[in-house]
């Protein structure tokens, strides 16, 4: 373990002597700065108090700046020669991190290569590490001799009052709470103050308390043959206290939610907690109000929380007392102090990876802390992600099958509609083929709703002059803009750049500048002049913006209110809506011919998730997927309803060239705002890594360095390598070797990406 002598520029003098005493030594990590812990002493007033998994403030540097770090290991040991500062504080009352918290947060820093304090803060919410909706007070309580004397004690009736009251009710009370609760003014408790017969202490309070609104409970249903035989397999588990990973392959609608609910039942009767992992906000409000209608006690995390809600349901899950924590990927660090079980819904799905450092997956970071803890891990989907499969082929994950719907209902009809041939016809215009329009009158008219699925925000994805060919593009990106037609802008969706809509070409001033390209808000304003009398309600990333948006929206959408659904993939996945009798996906290629070796599992698990929106209910269900490629496998499977087809086809390509699930991948990006500059460096990055797996043979490529394909980002030119081995624990080793060795040149930057979904 690093030591903290490297920072001071003094060495010990040759007269100074081994300090052989045993002292009580603190190893400090930071979120920012040196990636290693540093030593120091702990103060004998602390020595009690401190313990790994507290926030403390320590002198840092030559200047002694104060600086707050985590205590990550306290142990007793010789001092020898060294000479150590001490801990000036500590910031937390009771540790935030547990002992097995600490532990997969280590192996976060070791696996993702990222530092150990990066780690710990994304960890910790920053309304945890804020101590929001809290203030510091001094709580007042009675001194216990005081009390058993309070017959012959020498005090006014008032002053009586006051120590009578804290004899009959737990303290402590702020001043405020004990003059009201002994119906007094704060005068007698000051001089029971100066008398010294209250006790005081600072800590910290609660400025106000949330409340959960209360829901009508809902009975247990009854289970087909498939959720009971999956229920047994998770029971089993259970009752014999041991992790297992237990891949729930159903079909959509096939009721893996019941199976989820009956499950952590009983795991609520042993009195332990649940963590259930759902991908988008959007599902988040549906999966909450099924789970609190069926248990007492139910925790929300999820990002649309304020910081005080946040920390609010923090602390309820640290002292135990909820029972299920729903929640998008952070949750899996929800601090429940008697975890049972472990659940990720639609365990298949990218919002699972964190796109910023560290760059976890909650799929791993789920599977390393359940088997930590020694509790059954259950992945869920009706697309599985080809690694989970590839786990289940194995036998490193049991493999349970739900290939039947609920009451035996029928999967949809899926059908293709060839846009080259509707590209041809004379009778389309616009985004909805003639086939897709008719479908929708027949749906309206049989009082069924309908859902349209568009993978693009915004009114055109394009906008181009057709005098001089110039292309509107942000200029800190290699990106189209996007036009908006309702603030009248053209927006970069990468970095935020907006600029209001030309009305001519900046370059040639040629006034008829095309606006081409399909996109959410074009599609509804398509919609709405089709079905012009139809309430229709649009989901994307812009009309979602405000809290509780997404549950005000689908609310509607339940009750009937809005007859046409459409938006991006949020609205593509979990959702229950019995009256959705069509489903329509305006463009199924938006995804399948990107530069990335997973285009094709996306886009069958896209049509796939989709399609099972309708169907759920007794009136049956359709689907209309327009592509111009009604040929390609991912899309032939998806039309079947069929992940085997799918996975039998695509696992073999992805064996023959060593792409997970056959092997481990990082991918390095370097950016710069020289071009020169980040190019030359990310050779000098390959080079380097091409050495170190010259020295230890075979089994390692190197792709690259390259453009990366989206070449320039908020302003910084964009290189990477893609690096693949067999050997994820030694292609990990030589990037941590290669990164400790070389160093960026000022103003360039590079991240390092473990298992990567994102290529662009």
């Amino acid at each position: 373990m690093s030591t903290q002598s490297s920072l001071f520029d003094t060495a010990p003098e040759p007269w100074e002597q081994d300090d052989q005493s045993e002292r009580q030594i603190a190893s400090v990590v930071f979120s920012t700065g040196p990636d290693r812990p540093f030593d120091y002493l702990v103060p004998d007033r602390l020595r009690n108090e401190l313990e790994p998994g507290r926030r403390v403030v320590v002198p840092f540097g030559q200047g002694n700046r104060s600086v707050p770090g985590y205590c990550v290991q306290v142990e007793t040991r010789p001092l020898g020669q060294r000479r150590l500062k001490e801990i000036l504080r500590l910031i937390d009352q009771q540790r935030l991190l547990t002992p097995s918290m600490l532990r997969l947060a280590e192996w976060m820093a070791d696996y993702y290569l990222s530092p150990l304090g990066q780690v710990l803060e994304g960890i910790l919410p920053a309304g945890v590490r804020q101590r929001a909706g809290t203030r510091e007070a001094v709580l007042l309580s009675a001194d216990a001799e005081a009390l058993a004397k309070l017959a012959e004690l020498k005090v006014t009736p008032k002053q009586r009052d006051v120590l009578q009251y804290l004899s009959l009710h737990r303290g402590p009370f702020t001043a405020a709470q004990l003059a009201k609760g002994a119906g007094c003014a704060e005068g007698p408790i000051q001089a029971l103050r100066k008398k010294g017969l209250l006790k005081a202490e600072t800590r910290r309070i609660r400025t106000a308390q949330l409340e959960e609104p209360a829901v009508v409970r809902e009975a247990i249903l009854d289970m087909n043959h498939d959720q009971q035989a999956a229920l047994d397999t998770i029971l089993g588990a259970l009752r014999e206290q041991r992790h297992e990973t237990i891949l729930i392959h159903g079909v959509t609608g096939s009721g893996k939610t019941e199976v989820y609910m009956q499950a952590i039942d009983e795991v609520v009767r042993y009195g332990r907690q649940a963590i259930v992992l759902v991908p988008e906000i959007s599902l988040t409000p549906q999966t909450k109000n099924r789970f609190r209608a069926r248990f007492q006690r139910i925790a929300v995390l999820h990002s649309h929380l304020s910081d005080t809600e946040r920390h609010w349901q923090w602390e309820r899950i640290a002292r135990g007392e909820i029972q299920v924590v729903v929640g998008a990927r952070s949750a899996i660090f929800a601090p429940t102090p008697h975890l049972g079980l472990v659940i990720l819904d639609e365990e298949h799905e990218g919002s699972f990876k964190q796109d910023t450092a560290p760059r976890y997956h909650a799929r791993d970071v789920a599977l390393r802390r359940a088997a930590e803890e020694g509790v059954p891990l259950i992945l869920g989907s009706a697309t599985p992600s080809l690694e989970s499969w590839r786990r289940a082929q194995t036998g490193t994950a049991r493999l349970v099958e739900m290939p039947r719907r609920v009451f035996d209902r029928p999967l949809p009809t899926v059908g293709t509609i060839d846009l080259r041939t509707e590209a041809r016809s004379k009778y389309t215009r616009g985004s909805i083929s003639r086939q897709l329009h008719q479908a929708m009158d027949q749906a309206l008219n049989a009082e069924g709703q309908i859902i349209l699925l568009l993978n693009r925000r915004g009114f055109a994805t394009h906008i181009q002059c057709p005098a001089c060919g110039l292309a509107l593009r942000c200029p800190h990106c290699d990106l189209s803009l996007t036009h908006h037609r309702e603030r009248e802008i053209a927006l970069c969706h990468f970095c935020d750049y907006q600029t209001p809509a030309p009305r001519e070409c900046p370059e040639c001033h040629f006034e008829g500048i095309r606006y081409s390209g399909q996109g959410t808000q074009k599609l509804e304003a398509e919609v709405r002049s089709r079905f012009p009398n139809v309430a229709i309600l649009r989901m994307d990333t812009d009309t979602m913006q405000k809290p509780g948006s997404h549950e005000e929206a689908l609310a509607k959408f339940r009750r009937g209110e809005v007859r046409i659904l459409l938006g991006t993939q949020m609205i593509a996945k979990g959702l229950d809506f019995p009256n959705v009798t069509l489903v329509g996906v305006i463009n199924a290629d938006t995804a399948l011919h990107l530069p990335d070796f997973r285009a094709a599992e996306r886009t069958f698990q896209l049509v796939t998730q989709v399609a099972g929106r309708t169907g759920r209910g007794e009136r049956g269900g359709r689907v209309l997927v327009q592509t111009f490629s009604p040929e390609h496998p991912a899309i032939q499977a998806a039309v079947r309803h069929d992940f085997n087809r799918f996975a039998k086809a695509e696992l073999p390509i992805r064996q023959s060239v060593g792409y997970p699930p056959f092997g481990s991948m990082v991918r390095l990006i370097v950016r710069g705002p020289s071009f020169e500059l980040a190019q030359l460096f990310v050779g000098q990055v390959a080079a380097a890594l091409r050495a170190d797996f010259a020295r230890q043979g075979d089994g390692f490529r190197v792709l690259g360095p390259a453009p990366a394909p989206v070449g320039k980002l908020r302003g910084l030119f964009r290189f990477h390598i893609q690096l693949q081995s067999g050997d994820g624990a030694a292609l990990r080793t030589t990037v941590r070797r290669v990164m400790a060795e070389l160093k960026e040149p000022k103003d360039v930057q590079w991240t390092v990406d473990v298992d990567p979904l994102d290529m662009l």
